[in-house]
């Protein structure tokens, strides 16, 4: 992913340990100095993650997802760059562990989750990123949710190979489908899907601030 972000001007890339692996001897030795160091080592690496906690499938002891979790938000602490945080069936946790270690600097990737992890998220300074799921038929909390989330704070993603908005559900995702996705928010929101445009790239750049406009 490095390769493809140096080797494209409009590109960049996070760094950092999934949960589904925090139980592996790699990620155990990985070292939040170790996270930082690579950080800072090339400037098209903004942010760190995606790191958290996933108790849904559970690949990972929750001991060991938790202490990479941790690991990973104080190397933002550190380094000074955004978290991407994806959650899963641990909300709870996830709120605790944010909360505790001070992190103010971030983004709830993929988001999924009920609304008042939204809105303690958001009270500690957080985005809220929304994907293609926004868009499915039987997601209707998830657009509760979103209809809470100001708009300086909202993202879209693709979250790509999966979660294809409507009218490609099903199809595997890509980065081109992220204006489907968009423009359903924009209608959510009642603001022109052009506005909406322009103010979630302005919260990209305000969140992502390493990322270098074209």
């Amino acid at each position: 992913l490095l390769s493809i972000a140096n080797d494209n001007e409009n590109v960049w890339c996070s760094i950092g340990t999934h949960p589904h692996d925090a139980g592996k001897e790699a990620e155990k030795i990985w070292t939040t100095e170790d996270i930082v160091s690579l950080a800072h080592s090339n400037d098209k690496i903004i942010g760190i993650g995606e790191t958290g906690l996933d108790y849904y499938y559970n690949y990972a002891p929750k001991d060991d997802q938790k202490t990479s979790f941790r690991k990973h938000i104080r190397a933002c602490i550190e380094s000074g760059l955004p978290m991407i945080v994806h959650t899963r069936d641990a909300e709870e946790d996830t709120y605790n562990i944010i909360k505790e270690e001070g992190i103010t600097n971030g983004v709830m990737h993929c988001f999924s989750s009920k609304k008042i992890l939204a809105e303690q998220t958001l009270a500690l300074g957080f985005y809220i990123s929304f994907s293609g799921m926004v868009t499915f038929p039987k997601a209707q909390e998830l657009r509760d949710v979103a209809k809470i989330v100001p708009l300086d704070r909202v993202l879209v993603e693709t979250d790509a190979p999966y979660l294809a908005p409507v009218p490609h559900r099903g199809k595997t995702n890509e980065p081109a489908y992220v204006t489907k996705t968009g423009e359903f928010l924009a209608e959510l929101y009642g603001v022109p899907t052009e506005d909406f445009a322009r103010i979630t790239t302005e919260n990209f750049f305000r969140l992502f601030k390493k990322a270098k406009r074209a």
